[in-house]
């Protein structure tokens, strides 16, 4: 192996899960040409998350080695639902759905990758154009056994839960995809990998390369214990406000601090190691959180951003001062008096009665600064105030 595929190999192997096979990688690498590397988004939602950048950031190291991307947006496939990692039927979603989500993500994920090297594909393109003949083809090549063989079909089959017929349908055309697109490599999520595989199946069926498969982690969120996900709120999306971006990544764990600067920063394995050993010898790791913070902020917005958003956390948590941009808003009560937990409640402070109580009984509450301990405590008509819940929810409330 040549030098300058070694060192190919180091950057595009940093922090996946697993390459299939890397032999035939190398061997790919190694003809100085450049490949077609494929990673299909479903526009299931209109916000891209860190989660998602993950596997964006291993394109664009393909791209910077002077391969070229087709960020294939999975229109067609989006109105089927993946059933990857689900326990039950996704809600397929509408055409308006699909294509409103579809443009957003055009938007954001240039952001991550050079747009000189990305071809932004649908997979409608080819897949409309099928007739109901070519699609019945398309499922013979498969058996309802071979179906079974993945891991949530089969478990799902095994605990009775039904599985939709057009579930089977969605594995084959995504890899009918890279049989269009000829893909040289394809990468996904490690719930992808028997979809990933199905392009190799196809692809050789088609007397085509059969491509290489390269899966990615899948970055746990907030709570650190399942993957980040927009539907479980864990998630810290890629046009959210720095502030909000910085107080978020404040708040993981010092264990999960790492794992994100392996899968999302772009600083060397070494510059990471050397911020090991400073927290070893002493180092806050608080410090080296901000450090994190600032450069993806830095990424997705800019360095002055990340200046001001790390000002703004200082001077609200450090030093528990409040911010200057507090929304005002007014309520009308019907009585004299409204319980504490149903101003959070009216206000948006707090999704539900019980999580206001829950909130407070946290010592997360505060009314002018000043920690509320008492679930019953009334607020008064006339008053005005600025209600906090947890580190980040402010609102002056005047009660009218």
């Amino acid at each position: 192996m040549s030098t300058d595929v070694a060192k190919a190999m180091a950057l595009i192997t940093r922090g996946v899960d697993e390459v299939l096979l890397q032999e035939e990688l190398e061997k790919k690498l190694s003809r100085g040409k450049p490949l077609t590397i494929k990673a299909g988004f479903d526009p299931t939602a209109p916000d891209l998350h860190l989660g998602h950048t993950v596997l964006l950031n291993k394109l664009r190291a393909f791209q910077d080695l002077g391969h070229n991307v087709v960020f294939l947006i999975g229109d067609f496939t989006g109105m089927i639902g993946d059933p990857s990692g689900k326990n039950v039927t996704r809600k397929p979603l509408t055409r308006e759905e699909v294509l409103a989500n579809a443009e957003t993500y055009k938007e954001q994920v240039f952001k991550v990758l050079d747009p000189a090297k990305t071809d932004v594909r649908f997979n409608s393109e080819w897949m409309n154009a099928m007739g109901a003949a070519d699609m019945i083809k398309l499922a013979a090549r498969q058996t309802v056994a071979r179906m079974l063989e993945r891991d949530d079909f089969k478990k799902r089959y095994k605990d009775g839960q039904a599985i939709a017929i057009h579930e089977f349908i969605y594995p084959l055309v995504q890899g009918w995809d890279s049989v269009v697109l000829k893909a040289d490599i394809e990468m996904g999520g490690t719930d992808q990998r028997f979809n990933l595989l199905m392009g190799r199946e196809l692809q050789r069926e088609e007397g085509l390369e059969p491509q290489t498969v390269i899966t990615v982690p899948l970055l746990e969120g907030l709570d650190g214990v399942q993957k980040m996900s927009k539907s479980l709120g864990n998630y810290i999306g890629i046009t959210d406000a720095p502030n909000d971006m910085f107080g978020k990544l404040m708040s993981v764990s010092d264990e999960l601090m790492w794992r994100y600067f392996e899968l999302l920063s772009f600083r060397s394995t070494e510059e990471i190691a050397g911020l090991k050993q400073a927290i070893a010898e002493g180092e806050n790791p608080r410090n080296v959180k901000v450090a994190l913070a600032k450069e993806l902020i830095t990424r997705f917005h800019d360095e002055a951003a990340a200046d001001a958003a790390e000002q703004d956390f200082v001077q609200r948590f450090q030093k528990n001062a409040m911010p200057e941009d507090i929304e005002s808003m007014e309520l009308t009560l019907d009585d004299a008096q409204l319980g504490i937990a149903s101003v959070l409640r009216e206000a948006g402070l707090v999704q539900s009665t019980s999580e206001a109580m829950r909130m407070i009984k946290q010592n997360a509450v505060r009314i002018d600064g000043e920690r509320v301990t008492d679930t019953k405590l009334t607020c008064e008509r006339g008053s005005e105030a600025v209600y906090q819940v947890g580190k980040r929810k402010f609102a002056r409330i005047k009660l009218a």
